[in-house]
This record gives C-alpha cells, structure tokens and sequence, in this order.
C-alpha cells in the first residue's frame, strides 16, 4: 500500500467537502419541507408531482369558487322568494277586500272605500316588482341568470323569475267599487295567487338543487383537496429521521475535513 502527499491538491479534502456541500444541500431541502410541511415547494423537488399538484390545485380553486357562486345564488332566491311572499300577502288581502265588497250588505261608500285600499296594495306589488333587486340586477324580468356551479365552464345552472308585474298576473285593472266587479276581482286575484304559488314553489325546486349542488362541491373539493396533500405534503416522521442522518453525516464530514487539512502540515514536518 502506498501512501501519496501532495502540497498542490488535496484529493481528500475535496472529495469530503464536495459531499459536505450534497449533504448541505439534502438538509436544506429538509429544512423547507420541514418548515414548510410541503414535500414539493417548487418543480424542481417532482417535477411530474408538482404538475399534477397545480392541476388539482386549479380543480380545487374552481370547486370553492363554484360553492360561493351556487350560495349567493341561493341569496338571490330567497330574495326573490321573500318578494314573492309579500306579493302573496297582499294578494291574500286584496282576495279579503274583494270577497267583503262582494257581499250585498256593503254600501257603494264602503265599495267605493275597499277599492281604494285594493288600489293601494295593486300599487304596492308593482313597486315590489320593479324594486326587487340582487346585486343591482332586477330579478322579475324574466332573464335568465346564468349561475357558474363548477369548475368547468359547461357547469351552470339558469335562473329565471318570471314578472310579478299587475298584466302578468291578469290583475290589472281590477274595481271592487260594485257587487260584480268585486265578484270578477275574486276571481282573478284567486287565480294570481295559484299562478304565484308555482312561481315560488319552482323557485324553492332551484334553491334545493343549489343546496345539493354546494354540498357536493364541496365533499369534491375535500376529497381532491386530500388527494393533493398526499402528493404534496411531507411525511414529517419519515423526513426528519432524514434530516437527523443528514445532521449526523454534517457533523462527520466536518471532523474528517478538519483532519484531511492537516494533510500538507505532515508534508511540512517531513521536510524539517
């Protein structure tokens, strides 16, 4: 066996602090996913894991944005409902007043006053109508309003209100001044109330869907959600036994360096 020393290049040295840099290296990637608990921070940790990462990562965006859209667009039903239910009250009253005027015992003063009040209420669901709003947008215009429920752009879902305006619910004109103009009232505001009940009963079909809808997006973002933390994540046991090999190995490859050093020193003595 022979033994070489060399003043110009210390072979040894150099290899123990080329692996001291790789283990360097090794425990800084250890610190970030320690610190971080993120087992890929960048694509340059894996490449194919990072990719597919961002890919759920979009799902998982879309997912928790289609659940916000689908809630507001509750929001906007139960606005619309809580119009509709006020329509229904006055139509309720407005079939009370006519049902009274009908009724042979009241005089044309008392016809004469019911129907002002009829009048009153008639106003009131017009005003309903046209100031009922989400969002600065006009709800019982009959447009569709197109609600965004998924990640993917063919995912909507269409919501209409049909008007509530006196025309459309074929109660224009009414006049309860008069025994038969009270009976023919009674018979149109009892048809608008059948016309509104299904009004509100479609529009409580929608909202149940939309609640379905948000509770199925997010059971899909949970799940993908846990889908992409097994890729990602760290296995915090498994990584910082690592790290504590990696410490151990820093800790010798500094004792060995030091001792590989003294190296052109023992050339020195042989020469004195």
């Amino acid at each position: 066996m022979s033994i070489a020393f060399s003043v110009n290049n210390n072979a040894s040295a150099s290899n123990i602090l080329a692996n001291l840099n790789n283990v360097q290296n090794e425990m800084n990637n250890s610190y970030q996913q320690l610190s971080s608990g993120n087992r890929v921070n960048s694509a340059a940790n894996d490449p194919a894991g990072y990719a597919i990462s961002q890919q759920m990562q979009q799902e998982i965006n879309g997912l928790n944005q289609a659940t916000q859209n689908a809630q507001n667009g509750v929001s906007m039903i139960q606005t619309a409902t809580g119009a509709m239910n006020q329509v229904e009250s006055i139509l309720q009253t407005m079939n009370t007043l006519a049902t009274e005027a009908a009724n042979g015992t009241q005089n044309t003063t008392d016809q004469t006053n019911l129907n002002k009040e009829l009048t009153a209420l008639t106003s009131q669901i017009t005003s309903i109508n046209n100031d009922t709003t989400f969002n600065n947008t006009s709800l019982f215009t009959g447009q569709t309003i197109a609600l965004q429920v998924g990640a993917q752009a063919s995912q909507t879902l269409g919501v209409s209100f049909k008007s509530l305006s006196l025309a459309s619910l074929s109660i224009s004109g009414l006049n309860i001044g008069s025994t038969t103009g009270a009976q023919a009232a009674m018979t149109s505001i009892q048809a608008a109330i059948k016309t509104l009940s299904g009004y509100q009963a479609n529009a409580g079909a929608v909202q149940d869907r939309l609640n379905y809808t948000v509770s199925n997006l997010q059971n899909a973002s949970e799940n993908l959600q846990n889908a992409k933390a097994t890729i990602t994540n760290t296995n915090m046991a498994k990584e910082y036994t690592q790290f504590s090999q990696e410490q151990v190995l820093q800790q010798v490859g500094l004792s060995m360096l030091g001792h590989a050093q003294q190296q052109p020193s023992a050339i020195l003595k042989l020469l004195q």
